[in-house]
């Protein structure tokens, strides 16, 4: 009876026991898919119609072109055959399966940053989602980038592995918040300029970056070129719903926002508005602008009010979450004109969230204005309304309009 009793026992705690590892198994692989969220993996590791995680579009650096490979845990061409160890390396040290050493585009030096218990979550996601064939060659870039091996001296100059330090000086939220812009989120990958190795420039640290012909906008507190007008709480119903009272997203962020921060959780927009708030500009005062009699502008003004003011309105306020606004815009105002000759040529469709289900568009004007015609109808808007900025020229059109044809 006895014997019995003390059988009974085992298998109750053995049942218990075991209904807590799957509780707690569930909970990091919930955990994990957060992660996912976070790091925005399936932006770069899931192709347009793609499988999820089964490789993505390629990325086109200025040395050539990466593609992002294969990780779901597949074991002939994803990541089923690594160990955690290897993932976590990987992670942290920029060093993949067998020792092979990755390219920054995929952004391992934001990722070093990541705790040890964010690093295991995603591992035990990524471990559990659907395996996919996909065979996937992602160096395709030309001699001598192609050579891994020169990634050991680049890190050597631009790289070192290290962990997330809390400012005791800051608030748990801002420290949460730094966590995620420098970490997870990788918001420097894109927002930062690069160096002629294609390397951070930290000391110019979210001032606005210009990667595959679009420029990620400057993100600091300044006043003209930055988000230093937006609120903490535009910030957060920015990156919730793709638009606010001054922007609507579209381009690469709109896909930042469609594939992750509407889906990250309030007190994590929270935070990273927080800390977005305190980052500083460069500083430099705004150049004068362009005068209203200089035939530029009016040339530009004549083309505006043609085609542009109809949704923009003459003043340039737009209309609230439908069409954005030009006046004292950050990426009006940028130094990088890229995204505005860009949209002009080929046109945009906005973000589409739950919160904003409305996609306004934006129609293509390449096909009939020329490449004076754009920069003229930029630079009046670049020079109206408070905004003030370097100006564009018919050249910078002329090269767009061809990388766009290629």
């Amino acid at each position: 009876m006895r014997k019995a009793a003390l059988l009974a026992g085992i298998v109750a705690a053995a049942i218990v026991s075991a209904g807590s590892f799957a509780s707690d198994l569930f909970d990091r692989i919930a955990a994990g898919r957060y992660q996912a969220v976070l790091a925005d993996c399936a932006a770069c590791h899931t192709a347009p119609g793609g499988r999820p995680f089964a490789g993505g579009a390629p990325l086109e650096t200025p040395f050539g072109k990466l593609v992002p490979p294969n990780i779901t845990p597949d074991r002939e061409t994803g990541i089923g055959d690594w160990s955690y160890v290897e993932f976590r390396r990987a992670l942290k040290e920029g060093i993949g399966k067998g020792g092979k050493r990755l390219y920054p585009a995929m952004p391992y030096p934001a990722y070093t940053m990541m705790n040890e218990a964010d690093i295991a979550d995603l591992w035990s996601y990524l471990q559990k989602i659907e395996p996919v064939r996909r065979q996937v060659v992602a160096n395709q870039l030309p001699f001598p980038f192609n050579i891994r091996a020169a990634m050991i001296g680049w890190n050597l100059l631009n790289f070192r592995a290290r962990d997330f330090k809390p400012d005791p000086a800051k608030s748990a939220e801002w420290n949460r918040g730094a966590y995620l812009v420098n970490g997870p989120a990788h918001c420097g990958t894109c927002h930062t300029p690069k160096s002629l190795t294609g390397a951070d420039k930290n000391e110019q640290f979210l001032q606005g970056g210009n990667l595959q012909s679009w420029v990620a906008p400057n993100i600091t507190s300044d006043p003209h070129k930055g988000i230093g007008s937006w609120s903490g709480e535009d910030i957060v119903t920015y990156l919730k719903t793709g638009a606010n009272r001054f922007d609507i997203a579209s381009g690469p962020m709109s896909e930042v926002i469609i594939n992750s921060t509407q889906h990250w959780a309030e007190a994590d927009l929270k935070a990273v508005a927080t800390y977005l708030k305190d980052i500083k500009g460069d500083g430099a005062a705004p150049p004068q602008p362009l005068a209203a009699s200089d035939p530029v502008m009016m040339a530009g003004k004549a083309i505006f009010v043609d085609r542009c003011a109809a949704c923009h309105v003459s003043s340039g306020a737009g209309a609230p979450l439908l069409f954005p606004t030009l006046a004292k815009a950050p990426v009006v105002n940028g130094d990088d004109p890229t995204s505005l000759i860009r949209v002009v040529l080929q046109g945009s469709q906005a973000a589409t969230t739950p919160a904003r289900p409305t996609t306004p568009a934006m129609p293509s004007f390449a096909w009939n204005l020329g490449d004076a015609e754009v920069a003229n109808v930029l630079n009046y808007v670049r020079n109206s309304w408070g905004n003030a900025a370097a100006p564009v020229t018919a050249g910078e059109v002329k090269d767009m309009r061809e990388k766009l044809t290629r």
